[in-house]
């Protein structure tokens, strides 16, 4: 059950959706995740915890910080979240035939002594063929489900599967074996294909993943 501040309605077919993720949590953190999964739907613009809380009305909350160590503190397997997630997306769009997905990389703009895994990249909005940026930030690398909806009349990539690719700096300061872009990406798409080992899949990329490495294999 779907237990939210008072005056909150749910409809059911977002409770069935909301439902399977309920094992990976504790009963008390399952309810600040509930809260916060439906404030962030809610939410225009940044989705910050404080403004989630405002929009549910719980901007006067006196333990705010339970909701803030979800996140920060709180123990639960976000890899399982993902494969909930890839699990539901696939029954509702896919239930046969190929699964085409997308990967792609993009850069989190980050500044602070604390942001240890941030690096210096290419900006790939501000540069061109002639002209090259410079970003200081995070890169994440996204796995998608590329669907066609009915409704849109077109292809929307759905979000299941994110990692932190830290950067090189970062793997060398703390002795870590540094992976590349496409060292994650492998690793992600054999991730993929283990929760989905009866299904075809089709990678589509762009050319930043042309590498053999990424071959398939016999």
């Amino acid at each position: 059950m779907v237990h939210l501040p008072v005056n909150t309605v749910i409809p059911v077919e977002i409770t069935s959706i909301v439902l399977p993720f309920a094992a990976l949590f504790t009963k008390p953190v399952w309810g600040h995740v509930q809260i916060l999964l439906v404030g962030a739907i809610l939410t225009s613009g940044k989705r910050t915890i404080t403004s989630v809380l405002a929009v549910m009305g719980l901007n006067e909350e006196k333990h705010f910080q339970n909701y803030h160590r979800v996140l920060n503190r709180a123990v639960w397997s976000s890899l399982e979240a993902s494969r909930i997630l890839l699990m539901i997306l696939v029954a509702m769009f896919i239930p046969d035939g190929a699964i085409i997905m997308g990967i792609d990389d993009t850069i989190e703009r980050r500044k602070g002594t604390k942001i240890k895994a941030r690096g210096i990249y290419r900006d790939p909005v501000r540069s061109s063929h002639g002209h090259f940026v410079k970003v200081s930030g995070l890169r994440w690398l996204t796995m998608m489900l590329l669907v066609e909806i009915p409704w849109a009349q077109r292809v929307w990539a759905l979000p299941f599967l994110t990692a932190l690719a830290p950067s090189e700096r970062y793997s060398e300061q703390y002795k870590f074996r540094h992976k590349t872009l496409v060292d994650w990406a492998r690793q992600m798409m054999l991730q993929v294909k283990r929760w989905l080992p009866t299904r075809e899949l089709v990678v589509v990329a762009d050319s930043s993943f042309a590498a053999l490495e990424l071959q398939p294999r016999s």
